[in-house]
């Protein structure tokens, strides 16, 4: 088991209550930190929570080592999905936030410094009310899939998120169609463009799946940054920044070539675009490391684990599900007498 971590006690100790000595944790509903015992709530506004939104500049031509920080809270590993989380006293627990898995205390380990975040916004009450809604608006649900959410455990956690920013001067190369059958035409084309992309929201860690990154990607506004301070973290989980800037614009490359390929149709605005080659000067790079709110609610059915995910900035609700066969079966009969009323009727309307 791993020893003391440095830096614990005394975050331990800004997080007891100034009136009781009692253990504190962050409350989204409050807005600051809340005492367990009296109730006592504190907030963790500072006059310089806009410096939050800084972001810092990054030249992939001139590489400089990146310090790391010491951990200043436990870490945990998980036994199944092999993710390393941190907890502060009020979060302690033996299971992972990402995939429900045993966690055992680790040894600390060091990450980069988390520069800013958002704090939690939505209560785990209102969590729960959204994952019944959502589940109820299902369709082809199973019957008794609410009572096995209602089963299910929440977990708040901090997710690792870049911000970059980048600007992109396109040349570009591509084919378009006009026509068609004998009248069909390919014509080549090409130009220039310059994009400039801003605060590209791409996740610093493996364990973000798509349904996490997916529950959390709308409605990002950097003044809602928050710097980073553990206060915030109090009663959730976290995980830390390790990844360098470069292995983020890496992590990043798939989604901006998409974006590229985006753009550079919508420049050409001719249907039937492809065979699309470019080159883009990348200049102008800016990057954050932040962590964003998320709750994640974890339920078995049918021997499956199954997770939906809420966010914690805005509440916006998605998630796995199983279907029931025999419903989907109902619906597609109905489906198809529907189809097979409308044809007939169709026609016995041509016969008159």
């Amino acid at each position: 088991m791993a020893g003391p971590v440095p830096g614990a006690q005394a975050i331990q100790a800004a997080l007891q209550c100034p009136d009781c000595a009692g253990q504190c944790r962050y409350s989204a509903e409050a807005e600051g930190l809340r005492c367990d015992s009296c109730g006592n709530v504190r907030s963790l506004d500072t006059p310089d929570d806009h410096l939050a939104q800084t972001e810092f500049g990054y030249d992939p031509d001139v590489p400089t080592e990146e310090p790391k920080s010491r951990p200043d809270l436990m870490e945990h590993s998980c036994q199944t999905c092999g993710g390393h989380v941190i907890f502060t006293d009020p979060a302690l627990s033996e299971r992972c936030p990402y995939c429900d898995g045993p966690v055992v205390l680790a040894d600390p380990d060091m990450g980069f410094d988390t520069m800013a975040l958002i704090p939690f916004r939505v209560t785990l009450e209102t969590a729960r009310a959204n994952a019944r809604d959502w589940v109820r608006a299902r369709i082809a649900a199973p019957s008794d899939l609410s009572a096995h959410v209602e089963d299910g455990y929440f977990s708040g956690l901090y997710a690792p998120f870049w911000t970059l920013d980048s600007k992109e001067a396109i040349q570009y190369w591509a084919k378009y169609t006009t026509g068609s059958g004998k009248n069909r035409r390919t014509h080549s084309t090409g130009g220039a463009m310059n994009i400039a992309f801003d605060d590209l929201l791409v996740p610093a860690s493996t364990h973000v799946t798509p349904l996490i990154r997916d529950g959390i990607l709308h409605e990002f506004y950097p003044d809602r940054l928050r710097p980073y301070s553990a206060g915030y973290l109090a009663g959730f989980a976290a995980e830390r920044h390790h990844q360098t800037v470069a292995q983020g614009l890496d992590a990043n490359a798939r989604d901006k070539r998409l974006l590229i390929r985006n753009r550079i149709k919508r420049h050409i605005n001719k249907r039937g675009v492809h065979d699309i080659r470019y080159r883009t000067d990348t200049t102008g790079i800016h990057y954050r490391r932040i962590l964003l709110p998320v709750w994640i609610l974890h339920y078995v059915y049918d021997g499956k684990a199954q997770k939906v995910v809420v966010s914690g900035i805005n509440g916006r609700t998605y998630g796995e599900r199983p279907l029931c066969k025999i419903k989907l079966m109902a619906y597609a009969a109905a489906l198809s007498a529907l189809v097979i009323g409308f044809g007939l009727a169709w026609g016995a309307g041509g016969l008159l």
